[in-house]
């Protein structure tokens, strides 16, 4: 039990190494290395069509690799076996860009489509399994028997935060969630985040290119370009990085607004 409680914050979840991604002759992800370490919020970051998704939906086992070696939990994803897989995937969950909700179903059976999926529960538990995820996410009650066309833009974000966390997952992966939300939406579903990484130990693993985001929660930040992390760190670390990439990223006027002038020196 000691050990467990004293559990290194250290630790390394995901570990990635030498992974080669592409798609036809052409090579997304050349090399690539990256380590995440257990409860941090790591924020990942890269211009438009460098691999920022490809690589979390490799490692979610949605794209298939060409090379390189993958681990999560301390396992190799190539040494498991299906029933190994799927212990896996009840380990982790997923917020898709856009939410990816399925447009028939209702919030709450939104929610129990991975609980009938990888669960033996009778129906009265997943409802009530259903609706502590509702108002886990900040979700009014009500919200439960409504469809994804009926609800706004910051309510579906919530309710696929929601689906992430249906079967209690130690890692989730956010695929940018704050786009399309306007600013007070966005630091609301920022602050969200973070209340939940804390209170329930998550370590996430967000795809992103919010600013706010990556200064507001990220523990750490890795950018990608060409196909490799060229930085990973604190944001000071991105903002004293020479590259042209994160120099343009992190010093321009939005960055500068956010930061202050110093930001740009």
């Amino acid at each position: 039990m000691a050990a467990q409680e004293d559990s290194p914050k250290d630790e390394i979840i995901i570990k990635v190494r030498g992974l080669h991604v592409g798609f036809g002759a052409r090579d997304v992800l050349n090399g690539l290395d990256l380590d995440v370490h257990r409860g941090t919020v790591m924020g990942f970051v890269g211009g438009s069509g460098q691999g920022k998704s490809v690589l979390a939906r490799t490692i979610l086992g949605l794209i298939r690799k060409r090379s390189g070696t993958i681990e999560v939990f301390g396992e190799n994803l190539d040494d498991l076996s299906r029933s190994g897989h799927r212990a896996m995937e009840r380990r982790w969950g997923v917020m898709f860009q856009g939410g990816a909700l399925f447009s028939s179903l209702t919030v709450k059976q939104n929610i129990q489509a991975l609980m009938r999926e990888y669960l033996s529960l009778s129906q009265e538990v997943m409802d009530e399994l259903a609706m502590l995820k509702i108002k886990l996410v900040g979700l009014p009650a009500d919200a439960a028997d409504k469809f994804p066309s009926e609800l706004s833009g910051g309510m579906v974000k919530r309710a696929a935060l929601a689906r992430a966390l249906a079967l209690d997952p130690e890692l989730v992966f956010l695929d940018e969630p704050t786009a399309g939300l306007d600013p007070i939406g966005a630091a609301d579903f920022d602050e969200l985040i973070g209340t939940l990484q804390k209170t329930l130990g998550l370590t996430v693993f967000m795809v992103t290119h919010d600013l706010d985001s990556l200064h507001a929660i990220c523990d750490t930040i890795a950018a990608l370009a060409d196909g490799r992390v060229i930085a990973c760190g604190s944001l000071e670390t991105m903002l004293a990085s020479n590259h042209p990439w994160l120099r343009a990223y992190f010093h321009g006027a939005r960055a500068r607004a956010l930061f202050g002038p110093g930001s740009a020196a």
